[in-house]
Formats: C-alpha cells, sequence, structure tokens
C-alpha cells in the first residue's frame, strides 16, 4: 500500500487541508486535496490544492505569485485530514488570502458581528491584474 492510499478520501475523492504557517504558527488557509494534488505536493514541495468551483487542481500562486513552500505534510489521527507546515513567499510579510490578507482567517466575532481583525496588506486587484 501506497503511503497515498492510507488518506481516508471522501465520498469525491476529497481531503480537507489546513495550511499552517511554519514559525508563527499561523492558521492561513483551508483547502482541498484530490490524490493528484496531495501527490504533486509531496513531488514539488509546493501547495497544490483542488478548486471544487472550478473542478481543477489549482498550483497555489500561479495566478497571484503567492505560492506555498511546503516544509512537513501530516496527516490528523483518523486519516482524513490533511495538515501542510508552509512558508508563504511572494510578499512580505506573506499573503495567503485572495482577499489580499495575510490569513483566510481574518474575521472575528465580536459584539455579534464578524469584524475583519487583520489589515488588507495588498489590493487584490494589484494581486490578480
Amino acid at each position: 500500500m501506497s503511503w497515498i492510499d492510507e488518506v481516508k478520501w471522501d465520498d469525491k475523492g476529497l481531503v480537507p487541508v489546513i495550511a499552517q504557517e511554519q514559525g508563527t504558527g499561523d492558521v492561513l488557509m483551508f483547502a482541498w486535496m484530490n490524490r493528484e494534488a496531495l501527490a504533486l505536493t509531496a513531488e514539488r514541495g509546493q501547495a497544490v490544492y483542488f478548486s471544487r468551483s472550478r473542478n481543477k487542481l489549482w498550483h497555489k500562486g500561479e495566478e497571484s505569485g503567492h505560492f506555498q513552500q511546503v516544509h512537513a505534510i501530516r496527516m490528523d489521527c483518523d486519516n482524513d485530514v490533511v495538515l501542510l507546515t508552509i512558508t508563504q513567499l511572494g510578499h512580505e510579510p506573506g499573503i495567503a488570502c485572495h482577499t489580499g490578507r495575510h490569513s483566510c482567517f481574518f474575521q472575528k466575532l465580536e459584539n455579534g458581528a464578524w469584524t475583519p481583525a487583520e489589515p488588507v496588506l495588498k489590493d487584490p486587484s494589484k494581486i490578480y491584474e
């Protein structure tokens, strides 16, 4: 059995993936991978995800230039979630979110409302020109 066969893929052949920044421990994003995306990530040392909305592989940074260098690939105890330890490249500080923020988890619940808790580091219209 190959290491990739040990992953518990969902009924669509996907596994949830968390990208965590090496050094800070910040959770930068959540995405999905299929078998090919996980194999390419392991082979290249850069994150490759599967876009459910576009129904295709998505090499993180292919449009924005904000690539993710992968340092470690881990799997949880149930073999159904993957954790990537990454360095976010392409901008300092790193931008992982398509909104131009460091993390996709920038909204914080305060007084019954979702409030942006992180600044926009780069205007998204400038990222995706």
